[in-house]
């Protein structure tokens, strides 16, 4: 290995990976996915998709999941700052409805990687930013699932600032909370 150093997290499952970025005068050059190397390090999946989307400052975007199709993501910033977050939905888990959130930015080139079934989101720090994220299963419109970001039960500190003004899209206003999540799953 060598070309990424992987930190787990408290949430098994969780990895935030820092490439090697090879650097001088001209600027540089980082491989920001490799398969081998990813599987070296305990992340055997195949991506299947890759997105991206731009936001600007105070977009929050989350807490979504797939119901019926979970996916894996691989998730950077290549422009920009994010608080990125990931909330573990796995029944029996000793970690579940617990979550951990992680910096991303183009400076740091962090990424994140959230396996199945696991919700995830993100805010906008930064004045704009460009997120990029590799899926290990194709997107099936229906099957979306989500929570509302200030859930007290789950309780995710976002880092929010006393100046900024929060923009969600209508359908992340509708999302319950854990405790329907969970009825909903049981019924």
């Amino acid at each position: 290995m060598g070309k990424i150093t992987v930190e787990t997290c408290e949430i098994e499952g969780l990895k935030i990976i820092t490439p090697q970025v090879h650097g001088d005068a001209r600027g540089y050059f980082v491989e920001t996915y490799q398969y081998e190397d990813y599987k070296a390090a305990g992340i055997p999946q195949v991506f299947v998709q890759d997105n991206q989307s731009a936001s600007k400052r105070g977009v929050l975007r989350g807490l979504h999941f797939q119901k019926q199709f979970p996916q894996d993501k691989l998730v950077r910033v290549i422009r920009g700052e994010v608080f990125d977050v990931a909330v573990d939905l796995r029944e029996g888990s000793p970690t579940f409805g617990k979550w951990h959130g992680v910096l991303l930015s183009e400076q740091n080139m962090k990424q994140f990687f959230v396996p199945k079934n696991f919700a995830h989101g993100f805010l906008v720090v930064s004045e704009y930013a460009e997120f990029c994220y590799k899926c290990s299963d194709y997107y099936h419109p229906g099957d979306e699932g989500g929570l509302m970001y200030n859930d007290p039960e789950i309780g995710v500190k976002w880092p929010i600032a006393d100046d900024m003004e929060l923009i969600f899209s209508e359908r992340d206003t509708k999302w319950g909370g854990l405790s329907d999540y969970m009825k909903e799953r049981h019924q």
